[in-house]
């Protein structure tokens, strides 16, 4: 009854808090001969690491990750490779300043989840939030760089595509040039809009929301099934356990609902290796089973709820008292989501791959084509 762990056959547990010596995850479910190392896993989250510019928290943590099991290597085989036992990881806190939260030690800020935390278990780490913060997503984009070594074939790319009341034009969305800028942004023309508005927000102490974009492209048709085990829902209750996240559109999404049947249907023609998509408002997925289109989801994020502007709540003894938030923030949390993002998206395309291949024996893409999913 913990909830700490999500997944069916990939299955992640994550530990720790935002202050405490160190956070990690247990992995367990991965499949034995997979080639993995530290530096697999450091290339992502050094993507998510705080303090690498001055629109996001200036905590400076290198978040250098240890494999401290799961793995094996020897004279005979120098690689190491996963054994089919739990992978764990390791990753060192260095840069807490516990002290920035000793006024609140007793109160509770609005907008955050000490309140509740605290009426559930009568009891709360305050420092950083404890296990409510999102440091704990470190632990979740470790789990993600395994995942993705499970769906080698699979490529999931993440993006912001609004800051604010500032969105990106879909038709102007250009997936290379996320990695030309700070912001993950595919519109190189937006980001001087992105930082006008955030270097407003930055200094008025206050926070704006965001919205990423995500897409999965090669995922073969079959991954996911009908009712209870549905690849949208999966996705879905992943993406919204990401911290302050508040939506989740998977394809036209809420779009969807203005749409005519004519419009939302995506027509198909034939293809030499199975159907062709005209369109793909579907976001890759009919009947909770994924089509062979791109895989495609949207998370839309709150403002960060901690900020300098005084506001009104209550302590531990229903006082009623006004309250800011000191501390090292993150003006805009959407920025750093994006690796956390294509994480939970890589976890829950790992976990279907596995589902699917102990179903059906490892099976064939849909009838109608000549491709094998890998290690099928």
């Amino acid at each position: 009854m913990s909830h700490n762990t999500f997944g069916h056959l990939f299955r992640v547990t994550t530990w720790g808090e935002s202050h405490g010596p160190a956070l990690g995850c247990v992995v367990d479910g991965c499949p034995p001969g997979i080639p993995l190392t530290e530096a697999d896993i450091q290339g992502f989250l050094d993507k998510r690491r705080p303090g690498q510019g001055k629109f996001v928290t200036q905590r400076q943590e290198p978040d250098a990750v240890r494999i401290l099991s799961g793995v094996f290597s020897d004279e005979r085989r120098p690689e190491p490779v996963t054994t089919g036992t739990p992978i764990s990881l390791i990753i060192d806190n260095v840069d807490q300043r516990s002290r920035d939260y000793s006024e609140i030690a007793t109160s509770f800020r609005p907008g955050h989840a000490d309140y509740t935390y605290f009426a559930k278990y009568g009891v709360r780490d305050y420092r950083g939030g404890g296990r409510q913060s999102a440091r704990e997503t470190a632990a979740r984009v470790a789990a993600g760089a395994i995942a993705r070594k499970i769906v080698p074939q699979v490529a999931i790319r993440g993006a912001v595509v609004q800051i604010g009341p500032h969105a990106v034009d879909p038709a102007r969305i250009d997936w290379a040039a996320t990695s030309d800028n700070a912001f993950w942004c595919p519109d190189p023309e937006m980001v001087a809009v992105w930082e006008e508005h955030l270097e407003t927000i930055r200094k008025a102490g206050s926070s704006t929301g965001a919205i990423v974009a995500v897409e999965a492209l090669g995922v073969p048709p079959g991954w996911g099934a009908p009712v209870y085990g549905k690849l949208d829902a999966e996705l879905a209750g992943a993406l919204m356990s990401i911290n302050a996240a508040k939506g989740v559109e998977i394809g036209a999404g809420f779009a969807a609902a203005a749409l005519s049947g004519e419009e939302n249907a995506d027509e198909m023609r034939a293809g030499n290796d199975g159907p062709v998509f005209l369109s793909n408002r579907a976001g890759g997925i009919l009947g909770g089973i994924s089509s062979g289109q791109p895989v495609t989801a949207r998370v839309a994020f709150k403002p960060t709820s901690s900020i300098l502007t005084p506001r009104r709540s209550i302590d531990e003894a229903n006082t009623e008292i006004e309250l800011r938030t000191k501390g090292r923030h993150d003006p805009c949390v959407g920025i750093r989501a994006v690796p956390v993002v294509e994480a939970m998206v890589a976890c829950v395309l790992a976990d279907a791959y596995l589902r699917h291949r102990g179903q059906t024996g490892g099976g064939q893409f849909a009838p109608g084509t000549s491709a094998r999913l890998a290690g099928g």
